[in-house]
């Protein structure tokens, strides 16, 4: 199987949903920020293993906090997974923080404050 088959593309849109559910309504760890979203998933195409991209919202003690809530809490969600898709293999979840959300707020204030500065000096 391709690693971008059609299969494998529906299999990581489920297992993101799944995953995502699960993080927001079922986990109870209080290492685990409110505001994390689950950006992306890519299922290994023998459905082994997993690579769940993580973001959170917050500083970098709160990231690293959810990360580890998250790998403890892996045995836990891997299960409910199982219970709610019925694949041949319940893949093996990696969490990974996934930082690109961040880094994307920060150049879009900076690009604000660019602008800014070039209105009042009469560029723009």
């Amino acid at each position: 199987m391709r690693k971008n088959s059609v299969k494998n593309t529906r299999i990581n849109g489920e297992v993101l949903k799944e995953l995502s559910n699960i993080i927001r309504s079922e986990i109870k760890d209080p290492r685990i920020n409110p505001m994390t979203s689950v950006v992306a998933v890519e299922v290994a195409p023998d459905l082994k293993t997993c690579k769940a991209y993580i973001s959170v919202l917050g500083d970098e003690i709160s990231q690293q906090d959810t990360i580890k809530g998250l790998k403890s809490a892996e045995g836990y969600i891997r299960r409910q997974l199982a219970r709610n898709i019925n694949l041949r293999n319940t893949p093996e979840i990696t969490f990974i923080l996934d930082q690109s959300i961040e880094y994307g707020v920060n150049m879009s204030k900076l690009i604000d404050e660019v602008t800014k500065k070039d209105r009042e000096n009469g560029g723009i």
